[in-house]
C-alpha cells in the first residue's frame, strides 16, 4: 500500500518561539515538546499524532527563503478545517495579524492563503464534500472566494472532505 497522507511537516524558521506563538493564536495549534525555544513541536487541536508540525530556530540574521522565485522548494503546505464556520473563524484571525495574503474558489475546495512570521505561505481550506461536488467542465479552477456566498450555498456547519480526503 502506498503513502496514505502527510504525517507532519517540519519549518525552518528564524524564532520558533514567535512562528509557535503564531500558529498557536492563529491555528490553533498546541505546544507539545520546547526544547529551549531553539525546536518546537506542535499538535493540531483533535490530532491524534505527537507532532504536526516542526519548527527549527535557524536565528534573526537568516535569509528569506527563495522558493519558487529563484531556488526550488516547497511552495506551502494545506491545512484543512472540518466547516465553513471554522474557515470563517480562521480568516478574520488571519486578516486582524496582517497574515492573510488571498482567499480562491478552486471548486474542489474553498482556501485561504497565508504567510507566517517567516513569510512562509501556507493553506487553510474546506473541501466540498462530494455529495455535493459539481465540477464545472474543466475541473479545477481558481476564482476569488466569495465566503459569505460559500456559506450560504453549502452551510456554515457542513462537514467538508467527506468521501474526499477522510
Amino acid at each position: 500500500m502506498g503513502i496514505q497522507r502527510l504525517n507532519h511537516a517540519v519549518l525552518y524558521v528564524r524564532d520558533a518561539k514567535k512562528s509557535a506563538e503564531f500558529y498557536r493564536t492563529v491555528l490553533g495549534f498546541i505546544e507539545v515538546v520546547n526544547l529551549d525555544d531553539r525546536a518546537i513541536f506542535l499538535q493540531a487541536a483533535g490530532s491524534t499524532n505527537d507532532h504536526d508540525l516542526g519548527l527549527f530556530s535557524l536565528g534573526e540574521n537568516a535569509a528569506n527563503s527563495g522558493a519558487g522565485q529563484t531556488t526550488v522548494g516547497l511552495y506551502h503546505l494545506a491545512w484543512e478545517v472540518d466547516t465553513l464556520s471554522e474557515l470563517q473563524r480562521i480568516g478574520e484571525l488571519l486578516r486582524e495579524s496582517g497574515a492573510l495574503a488571498g482567499a480562491s474558489d478552486h471548486g474542489t475546495t474553498k482556501a485561504l492563503y497565508a504567510r507566517d512570521p517567516d513569510g512562509l505561505e501556507f493553506e487553510v481550506s474546506w473541501l466540498v464534500p462530494v455529495d455535493m461536488l459539481h465540477l464545472e467542465p474543466g475541473g479545477m479552477k481558481t476564482a476569488s472566494l466569495d465566503l459569505e456566498a460559500t456559506i450560504v450555498k453549502y452551510g456554515e456547519d457542513t462537514l467538508g472532505g467527506i468521501g474526499v480526503s477522510r
